[in-house]
């Protein structure tokens, strides 16, 4: 068992060092500054699109809550002929 595993081990060691011969790992850092550009530009806009979302949602509660306390404020003739009668 020990020497398979020394045979995978050194056979693994040797196809990691004939990949190595290159450098396709680099990048041009101006095509990655750009992107880093874009994606700045993005979670902005993604940032701006969800506080206008809940601004939205805000002002359309807003604007229930104003209804139902309209509602609840205005009391009709009956009720304020009963506290009146108090």
């Amino acid at each position: 068992m020990t020497k398979l595993t020394i045979a995978i081990a050194a056979s693994a060691s040797l196809a990691l060092a004939a990949c190595s011969s290159g450098n396709d790992d680099a990048l041009n850092s101006d095509a990655v500054n750009q992107a880093n550009d874009n994606l700045d530009a993005m979670a902005g806009d993604a940032a701006n699109d969800a506080a206008n979302a809940e601004a939205a949602a805000l002002g359309t509660q807003e604007q229930q809550l104003e209804q139902e306390n309209a509602a609840a404020s205005n009391p009709s003739d009956e009720q304020e002929q009963n506290v009146a009668g108090m």
